[in-house]
């Protein structure tokens, strides 16, 4: 892969960004109305029955990595999308770019949004509630890691759906992290799932990251699954990067010879 390809797509996202700071100014808005109700929603719950258990360091810990997780496959997904709308696709493969030069740039600055994003939900958590997320610890680094690369492939398996029958197919993507937060045990243990649901959460990566998560806050330390769960969160994550981004090869071919490629043109769009 040639990096200044890749950093082009990336630049590119970076001056529409620079060009239009409302982008940035929706994503605090929902950091904030996500940190602060769910914030003053575990304060409530812990009202009950004299807990002794801290809410806040679950939920909050929860909804901050699995808003990060969400804003890189969306970022993507809005990156991919910028391009269709502004008639610009076809443009880039008109170019010398590979479909993995295209995807890695993509991937690239959805990476920064979200990062933008994590550090400022990590914010507003410890100004309204004095919620610290590096408490975790050192294995903060592979749990952001992992959710990087699913919410990655998670992102090419929507675009690649959008560049497959067209923009109309936008509405599938936004439910996405919200069923994913089912599966992935982010809120309550797996064991709480019927063992139907709980053999799907456990073809996911998020399920292991978000089951240590809540081992390490509930005995203060770590436990002995951590290191299978990290191993099996990762092996996952990357077999679904490698299966989406053949997939959106396929895709491109497809279009290529079936001529759906004409319906991303400016008369198409």
């Amino acid at each position: 892969m040639n990096p200044r390809r890749i950093f082009a797509v990336f630049a590119r996202q970076w001056f529409l960004l620079k060009s239009n700071p409302t982008r940035l100014t929706s994503i605090l808005v929902w950091i904030f109305i996500d940190i602060i109700q769910w914030g003053f929603i575990s304060k409530y719950l812990g009202t009950f029955g004299k807990a002794n258990f801290s809410f806040i360091t679950v939920i909050l810990g929860a909804i901050i990595l699995l808003g990060f997780m969400g804003r890189i496959q969306q970022g993507l997904m809005m990156a991919f999308l910028e391009d269709v709308w502004s008639q610009n696709f076809i443009n880039f493969f008109a170019s010398p770019l590979a479909i993995r030069e295209y995807l890695a740039g993509l991937a690239l600055s959805s990476m920064v949004t979200s990062l933008f994003g994590f550090t400022a939900m990590t914010v507003v958590a410890g100004a309204a509630f004095g919620y610290n997320v590096f408490k975790i610890g050192i294995l903060l680094l592979p749990f952001m890691f992992i959710l990087i690369v699913f919410g990655v492939a998670v992102g090419i398996f929507v675009s690649g759906v959008i560049f497959r029958f067209g923009t109309s197919a936008e509405w599938l993507a936004w439910p996405i992290p919200m069923v994913l937060s089912i599966f992935s045990g982010a809120y309550y243990p797996l064991s709480t799932l019927p063992d139907g649901l709980r053999i799907i959460a456990l073809l996911l990566p998020p399920a292991y990251v978000f089951e240590s998560l809540r081992g390490i806050l509930s005995v203060g330390g770590y436990t002995p699954e951590i290191g299978h769960n990290m191993a099996a969160g990762t092996a996952l994550a990357f077999a679904y990067l490698f299966a989406m981004y053949l997939l959106f090869q396929k895709i491109y071919r497809d279009n290529l010879e079936s001529g759906g490629m004409v319906k991303f043109n400016a008369e198409g769009i």
